[in-house]
């Protein structure tokens, strides 16, 4: 056993997420991984956005197959017993997995970060093959196959966890990623002593092997492949189970099961199940609260980074998104091999990668509440998003003049955004009408859980303002119209008596007990006057 070979560190790792209140079994991967060890088809990479449980399955897939453990305990429960692989590969082979996300002590040079990998598998090798006759000069290559050439049983498992870390640091070189490149495909492709080489990474490997240095990979990611997705994230019914052992533990539940699907539900697999954000579903029912546990580096840094590349190509597009319409995009299967940044297809393909942008059926969009609130963010506070920013930032008056009833304030500042330069404000149809709404009533998702089109009374609503934070607020329906009245989108309001929806199924105790105010606005294409019109539907409940 070394710190590579058949560490120890892998199996109690995994061994702790194991033993998680919410631990998701997904070893069935090992039994579709298993057939190809030793075939044509042994080089796996994972591509994936981080926190889609890519090093959880890596500990798990070294742990099963690494001769430095004895992994039965675990494994005997899990799903994986009652395949072929549990009796005939568990715990049967040399294990070599490198984190490469790790780096040396005060790293600052590329040629420190490769000498630390190289030196600590040279010197695992020496120690469990003394007799193969390596020495410290040996490039890795070499040390490997003189082992292989003392006895051709001794063939390796390879899981390279994280395998483009190192093109995300400020000291790496173009000439440093080209090296590393040349020493990934130095160590692992043709070569006799790999049995399997498994690799996991954000970034496909076409981003950086523009040759045939790593050819010999077949990548999977959640667009371009179905095999391997149910493995990455979690599926809803998955979810489903999370949340019943939740309800088990927690005395005093305060997250929902809805909740989980607005926070953190938005992903696809290539054949379109639903998936969610591992990570973030865990801390949520782990704290028993919904929260922002993905995007944690600041309040916006991270998405604005792409965005910033060229704010106007996007802009617009982005007044779509966060108004919950998808936008057509043309994105290579998630791959983004230019990624040059300077075009908007380049921009979301980026974000796609990153999982701040989910891709279905050629369109993209915000997947969830968690990134939703990333994205509102950076409406507010950046200046350089134009009329974008300019609406979002009128968006906490507009809540405001609504709950006092306020029309006239209302009508100035729709005004105020059909007087910016907004390409949006042409009202060609209700769906441009419904962008800007969705822009000067931003602020409100703090306070309100906000359903566009839901279904409602004998129909369906364009907006529902459900107050979440506080169940004792009022309550919003709002109507749009695009050439009628402002009061005929309120007495559509009554007529197909959206206000039920708050009212909850029958003998339900009322969940909602503020006042319901129906709101109608509308625009007159003729005379490009907005109007507004607000009625309580309903009293306060005391």
């Amino acid at each position: 056993m070394g710190m590579y070979l058949n560490s120890m560190m892998v199996y109690d790792s995994y061994r702790e997420i194991y033993k998680s209140p919410y631990f998701v079994d997904k070893t069935l991967m090992l039994d579709e991984i298993a057939p190809r060890i030793g075939t044509g088809e042994k080089y796996i990479c994972i591509t994936r956005p981080r926190r889609f449980g890519k090093s959880v399955m890596a500990n798990m897939i070294a742990s099963f197959f690494s001769k430095g453990c004895d992994a039965k305990e675990i494994f005997s429960r899990l799903k994986v017993k009652d395949k072929v692989c549990f009796t005939q590969e568990l715990n049967q082979h040399n294990v070599i997995f490198i984190s490469l996300n790790r780096l040396p002590r005060r790293c600052k040079s590329y040629d420190q970060y490769i000498s630390r990998i190289e030196d600590t598998l040279i010197d695992d090798l020496i120690k469990t093959y003394p007799d193969a006759g390596i020495s410290h000069s040996d490039a890795v290559w070499d040390a490997l196959l003189k082992i292989y050439e003392s006895d051709s049983s001794n063939r390796f498992i390879f899981i390279l966890d994280e395998w483009d870390f190192i093109f995300h640091r400020d000291f790496v070189t173009e000439k440093d990623k080209e090296d590393y490149i040349d020493f990934l495909s130095n160590l692992l492709k043709d070569q006799p002593y790999v049995s399997l080489a498994y690799m996991t990474g954000i970034l496909p490997i076409a981003k950086y092997s523009s040759g045939s240095e790593l050819n010999m990979f077949a990548e999977y990611t959640m667009a371009s492949e179905e095999m391997y997705s149910d493995y990455f994230g979690f599926t809803e019914s998955e979810v489903d189970d999370l949340y019943f052992r939740f309800l088990g533990n927690q005395p005093d539940p305060r997250v929902s099961r809805e909740g989980l699907r607005i926070w953190y539900d938005g992903y696809h697999t290539r054949s379109g199940e639903r998936v969610y954000n591992p990570r973030s579903v865990v801390l949520s029912l782990t704290n028993n609260n919904l929260g922002n546990y993905w995007t944690s580096a600041g309040p916006y840094d991270e998405i604005y980074y792409y965005i910033n590349h060229n704010v106007a190509e996007v802009r617009d597009d982005l007044a779509q998104m966060i108004a919950g319409i998808p936008v057509p995009a043309k994105v290579s299967e998630y791959a983004a091999t230019s990624m040059s940044l300077t075009t908007k297809d380049e921009i979301f393909s980026a974000m796609i990668v990153y999982g701040f942008l989910s891709y279905e059926d050629g369109c993209v969009s915000i997947p969830n509440k968690e990134l939703m609130d990333k994205f509102q963010d950076m409406l507010l506070k950046e200046s350089s998003l134009g009329y974008v920013n300019q609406l979002a930032k009128e968006s906490g008056k507009m809540l405001k003049a609504t709950l006092d009833g306020d029309t006239e304030t209302m009508v100035k500042i729709l005004e105020y955004a059909h007087n910016t330069e907004s390409p949006l404000l042409s009202y060609s149809n209700e769906s441009d009408l419904t962008t800007i709404v969705n822009l000067v009533y931003l602020q409100a998702r703090d306070m309100y859980r906000i359903e566009r089109e839901d279904k409602a009374g004998v129909g369906y609503v364009d907006f529902i303002f459900y107050p979440e934070m506080n169940k004792q607020a009022d309550g919003i329906i709002l109507e749009l119209k695009a050439g009628h009245t402002a009061e005929e989108a309120l007495q559509q309001i009554k007529d197909r008596k959206y206000a039920l929806k708050f009212e909850g199924h029958l003998g339900e105790k009322i969940k909602y007990t503020g006042r319901i105010l129906g709101v109608g606005i509308a625009y007159d294409k003729n005379t490009k006057v907005h109007e507004c019109k607000i009625e309580v539907l309903r009293e306060a409940i005391r």
